[in-house]
């Protein structure tokens, strides 16, 4: 246990170094190691003599997210290009990142990367930041003295993929919200305002109307087992998502269904064949072959559906099928898409044509999410009326019969 507690301790420790270089510059930076002698030693062999340093704890900070990874690959993508040297483009991206967690991320990696561990292989240590598909783009780059080109090319996959599903969750976020905030209305309209009504209603001595009557029951029913319901729906609802996350049956079933919604099906449908044909077109594109680019294209896809689908197709492809055949043997994907990818195999131009594809869906989804934004709007207070409307009149029909007693 203290061993484990050491080691710990030693992995949280960044320091901060100030330093002259060859030409008698003045630098700095920081760098997260073992020690102190280990510190100097690196910056020894960088030829930077140390002048100050000293060491900190980094803060937890909040978690590494895909955002993040997108713009680290952006800017080192940029760094090399512009032709810094590969270590030192990760002491400046890691100097400007603001989470600590991805600095100290991008430490341990430039750390093995200047022990003489391949860029690649450095990535594949974090399997939970860097997929597959990012560590063999990397290492394709690699092999063949493109890394410059591949990283430009992988932070613009990145940029595409979450602008894609940023789309989506535009589209999504406002109805959920607004269901979700007219079920605590509804809530407190039934636990706090219809009670105060029943007593009203108490005084009258008169027989209350159906609609009345039902409302009051189910406020009730409310009163009496709003924490349950509230457990219920939020434990429900946790449960729910775990399965969904762990349960491959059930990841199958669900994605299978909501491919099947109306209106949304079609909109999650083009969004997964946007990543599958983009993915794709990106592996290809940087001389990954086919069938080891179908490795990352299914799960790239975000949909249990099309990963299982991809599957078959790289079976069928590795035992000499064309891409164009596999893909129709399943039966998902589109005619258009396995027209353009017959074009593109008969004219040696698969990875432009599966781009193409890519694009005009990226267009669909975009066309498809503004639609529904307008449309959803009216549909939703239309709904959302008729609801609390029919609530208000049915408290109020017993006060307009007294009225009419009266």
């Amino acid at each position: 246990m203290a061993t484990a507690a050491a080691a710990k301790s030693i992995k949280e420790m960044v320091f901060e170094w100030e330093g002259r270089d060859k030409n008698g510059k003045v630098v700095r930076g920081e760098v997260r190691a073992g020690g102190e002698a280990a510190v100097s030693a690196s910056l020894r062999r960088q030829g930077i003599l140390l002048t100050k340093l000293k060491k900190r704890r980094t803060s937890g900070g909040r978690s590494v997210s895909q955002k993040d990874i997108a713009l680290f690959t952006r800017q080192l993508a940029t760094m090399m290009k512009a032709g810094v040297p590969l270590l030192q483009s990760f002491d400046i991206v890691s100097r400007g990142a603001t989470n600590p967690r991805l600095t100290r991320l991008l430490n341990d990696i430039r750390s093995d990367v200047e022990t003489g561990t391949s860029l690649s292989a450095a990535f594949r240590k974090h399997p939970m930041h860097f997929d597959a598909l990012y560590c063999n783009l990397v290492e394709a780059g690699e092999a063949g003295g493109i890394l410059e080109a591949l990283l430009d090319r992988l932070a613009m996959y990145q940029e595409k993929i979450m602008a894609l599903k940023n789309k989506i969750k535009s589209a999504l976020m406002y109805p959920i919200s607004v269901i979700v905030v007219a079920f605590i209305v509804l809530a407190v309209i039934m636990i706090k305002v219809i009670p105060a009504f029943k007593d009203v209603f108490k005084s009258f001595g008169a027989d209350l109307p159906a609609p009345t009557l039902a409302v009051i029951t189910m406020s009730e029913f409310f009163v009496s087992y709003w924490h349950i319901m509230f457990g219920v729906v939020i434990g429900g609802g946790y449960m729910f998502m775990q399965s969904w996350k762990r349960s491959e049956k059930m990841q199958m079933a669900m994605d299978r269904l909501l491919l099947r919604i109306p209106v949304f099906g079609a909109l999650i449908n083009k969004s997964v064949l946007a990543r599958w044909t983009r993915t794709l077109s990106t592996m290809f594109a940087a001389g990954v072959p086919l069938v080891e680019a179908l490795d990352s294209v299914g799960g790239a896809s975000g949909n249990a559906v099309y990963a299982e689908a991809t599957q078959q197709i790289q079976r069928d492809v590795s035992t000499g099928s064309a891409l164009t055949t596999a893909m129709q043997s399943t039966g998902v994907f589109p005619n258009m898409v396995l027209q353009m990818t017959a074009i593109g195999e008969e004219a040696g131009s698969l990875d432009h044509m599966l781009a193409k594809a890519a694009e005009f869906y990226e267009e669909e989804v975009d066309d498809m999410v503004k639609g529904l934004s307008s449309l959803m709007e009216p549909f939703i207070i239309v709904i959302l009326g008729v609801m609390i409307g029919g609530i208000v009149i049915a408290m109020y029909l017993p006060i307009f019969k007294l009225g009419a007693v009266v």
